[in-house]
């Protein structure tokens, strides 16, 4: 019985780190089905625990680090950028006038909500911004400097 709860844990926490993409969760989950492996064997739930927070310990001290420092983005391996990656950077062209609380940016033909990077900022519908950060589903945009005048709007800075 104490294996089946240990199985739960992992995979409830496999799952978990699915939506935080953090490589947290996951190390934890290695330790909950380490400790699965020591209740199949018969262990006390005593020697459970400790094997529980040792592996996942050993694990966020030894293998999340090596993990991070190998995972490297598209940008930085010169591999095609997708999603997020894709949309940072990007020349966008206010629609709605953006500030600190609200606003509207069209992006590669589709329409995002908008900030504006500097909370003191304001950029007024049809000037051209660069998209800093996504955030969510909103670009954190500030001024941009890179593109020409009569460049198109989906194009890249």
């Amino acid at each position: 019985m104490d294996a089946v709860f240990w199985i739960v844990l992992g995979v409830v926490l496999a799952v978990a780190e699915i939506f935080t993409t953090t490589l947290f969760l996951i190390m934890f989950g290695v330790g909950a089905f380490a400790a699965a492996g020591a209740a199949a064997l018969g262990a006390p739930v005593a020697f459970q625990a400790v094997v529980f927070a040792v592996v996942s310990a050993l694990s966020l001290a030894l293998v999340r680090p090596v993990i991070r420092r190998n995972a490297r983005s598209a940008l930085e391996t010169g591999e095609q950028p997708f999603g997020v990656e894709a949309i940072e950077g990007s020349s966008a062209v206010v629609l709605e006038p953006v500030d600190a609380d609200h606003g509207m940016v069209k992006i590669d033909g589709e329409l995002w909500t908008a900030r504006s990077y500097d909370a003191t900022r304001r950029y007024a519908p049809g000037e051209r911004v660069q998209v800093i950060k996504v955030r969510g589903a909103t670009a954190l945009v500030w001024q941009d400097d890179i593109s020409a005048p009569g460049e198109l709007p989906d194009a890249r800075g």
